[in-house]
């Protein structure tokens, strides 16, 4: 939609028959792929990854693994997609077996499956701090569209867990989202680490607007964020916080960006560019869009102390990075990024050769909210197209 603004101000003040241009053309600037691929996505990953019970199913791995990540990013794309018996499925076998029943009075464990001994159920019960922000996120946002006071409920007690057990405040910097309940700090010196795609702007934008703090604030302190870890235009997956250095390398894969780190920039693309922080975040993250003018593919790994990159990256990567590139008015690199998961996607829908569970997560986020399913407002407010 930003490219849409100057036509905005041009047209302010116009007839009627300017407006109706005006509606068009903003709908076919949103809609920058066909809305039809979000769909035959969705409904392709959830017959490839969803069980009849609602379970999510990572089958790259032994464990046959569900996460709190996959239950949390499938309950958005059931609600954007507008399937409350979906949602409910996934949200009841997510209550019962990820928070024993007590969800919203208690965080989720992160990891479900197979356990060494046979059984199933609970691998680690250490929260993931970014699947419980976008549940909770979500269920305020489905108690909204759908009128449904139960969401609303359920919503405002998860996030006020997460208030208390995974947010930290910073003195000179404000709240931060701990990467989950435990294991994060404080060390004995007093230091935090954090993982900066845990904290997607709109989201956390839409959390305040709801709730206030500590989600203003964070929303407020996250552009800073960014900017002070991002010296060559790359985000790293982790980053560490102390009291006499402040914000710096963290212990955990020191100046590295890439598996977590891509979702950075999808977050930051999907922001709407009148949102407070909008433009201060993607400026942060001008390497990527330098990186893509002299390489086909986006990296696998940026040290992002020195920028240098290295391997090419998969095609979630290139999913991940479409809704950055397009908010950049980069044309070409994004029609190039674009080519590249065409050219990847399966007869059943599914993008990759194998279809990796992460790859389609990246691309339902990027081809929904290109394809005009979904996109947010400056308040976070999420808006779908069936409303």
């Amino acid at each position: 939609m930003r490219a849409a603004a100057p036509l905005l101000n041009l047209l302010r003040g116009s007839g009627i028959g300017l407006l109706l241009i005006l509606l068009s053309a903003c709908s076919q600037v949103h809609s920058a792929v066909d809305p039809d691929l979000f769909g035959r996505l969705w409904t392709a990953y959830a017959k490839s990854f969803i069980d009849a019970q609602g379970r999510v199913i990572d089958r790259a791995y032994e464990d046959q693994r569900t996460t709190s990540e996959a239950q949390a990013y499938a309950l958005f794309f059931a609600l954007v997609s507008n399937q409350p018996t979906v949602f409910a499925k996934l949200l009841q076998w997510t209550r019962e077996n990820l928070a024993a029943d007590e969800l919203g009075a208690r965080l989720p464990a992160w990891l479900w499956g197979k356990r060494a001994d046979g059984t199933w159920g609970v691998i680690d019960p250490n929260s993931a701090s970014d699947a419980d922000l976008w549940m909770a996120y979500t269920l305020l946002q489905a108690g909204r569209l759908w009128h449904d006071e139960r969401y609303t409920k359920l919503g405002r007690g998860l996030a006020a867990a997460i208030a208390l057990k995974e947010v930290v405040n910073l003195p000179g910097v404000g709240p931060l989202l701990l990467p989950g309940r435990k294991g994060f700090g404080p060390d004995g010196s007093g230091c935090y680490t954090f993982d900066p795609s845990y904290m997607p702007l709109p989201v956390l934008q839409g959390m305040g607007h709801v709730l206030g703090a500590p989600w203003t604030d964070m929303a407020h302190a996250l552009p800073t964020l960014l900017q002070s870890v991002s010296p060559h235009g790359f985000t790293p997956n982790w980053v560490g916080w102390c009291p006499s250095k402040g914000f710096g390398p963290a212990e955990r894969s020191p100046d590295r960006g890439s598996y977590d780190a891509i979702r950075v920039y999808l977050w930051a693309g999907m922001t709407p560019d009148d949102m407070p922080g909008a433009q201060q975040s993607i400026g942060a993250l001008w390497g990527m869009a330098n990186y893509l003018h002299t390489h086909a593919v986006p990296p696998v790994s940026v040290n992002t102390a020195t920028g240098d990159a290295v391997g090419d990256g998969p095609v979630g990567f290139s999913a991940a990075l479409l809704p950055y590139l397009r908010s950049l008015g980069t044309t070409s690199l994004f029609k190039q990024q674009l080519e590249i998961i065409e050219r990847s996607r399966q007869a059943d829908g599914l993008y990759g050769r194998p279809a990796h569970y992460y790859d389609q997560n990246l691309a339902l986020f990027a081809l929904g909210y290109l394809g005009g399913i979904y996109r947010f407002d400056s308040k976070g407010n999420l808006e779908v197209n069936w409303r």
